[in-house]
């Protein structure tokens, strides 16, 4: 399987948007893009769903169900999600629509919450991307919190054998504080890692994204 795992140090740091942008980016170089979510939460409260976003920064026609195999309303975790819907999310399953998504190119797959969460009561986020296989970018905000978040992170990534490519600090703004340069280095440097950047972007306006952004730390 070729492709990248988009985890992140909690929700709401950024996981879709680097999962787009990745998308994008991979598409835009000419690659065939194929987009992958274990389960969507939160549907009720309006918005663009992260199944949509994903398919349209990859120029997919997958539906709905090939990218998300599970999609649920209430904003929880998606294994209280599946029990409140009278189900449980079945890692088989799981892994055989990434295979079916993985078939068709790349795979941009982006988990749920962070590392820990658990999609079923005993199948974790981090078992479902040491199942696939993927190296793994960690999404994480740029402020106060940022180091011990994503510090933990990647000592849970790297515990279980997880090949971390890079951090993405986002959105990184265009004048960072003292704080925010002094998370990036310090992530950096005790991490061991590459600590990449990504501006706010406009996520109505694809065109506008960074097409030739890298994992790097310029």
């Amino acid at each position: 399987m070729r492709g990248l795992f988009v985890t992140g140090t909690g929700t709401g740091v950024g996981k879709t948007v680097v999962a787009a942008v990745v998308a994008r980016g991979l598409a835009a170089a000419g690659r065939t893009v194929a987009v992958f979510k274990p389960a969507v939460t939160g549907l009720e409260d309006g918005g663009e769903p992260d199944q949509a976003l994903l398919r349209r920064a990859a120029g997919s026609e997958q539906s709905d169900g090939e990218i998300a195999p599970y999609r649920y309303g209430p904003p929880v975790s998606p294994h209280l999600a599946a029990e409140l819907a009278g189900e449980e999310i079945e890692p088989a399953r799981l892994l055989e629509a990434a295979a079916a998504a993985a078939a068709a190119g790349v795979v941009v797959c982006e988990g749920v919450g962070g590392l820990m969460v658990p999609l079923s009561p005993g199948y974790l986020v981090r078992d479902l991307a040491v199942d696939l296989g993927l190296p793994v970018a960690i999404a994480a905000a740029p402020g106060l919190g940022a180091i011990n978040h994503t510090l933990l992170t990647l000592e849970a990534a790297r515990a279980a054998g997880l090949d971390v490519a890079a951090v993405v600090l986002t959105p990184w703004p265009e004048r960072p504080s003292r704080i925010e340069v002094s998370n990036r280095e310090t992530i950096a440097a005790l991490g061991e890692v590459e600590v990449a950047v990504l501006p706010q972007l406009d996520l109505a306006q694809p065109s506008t994204w960074p097409t030739e952004w890298r994992f790097s730390r310029g």
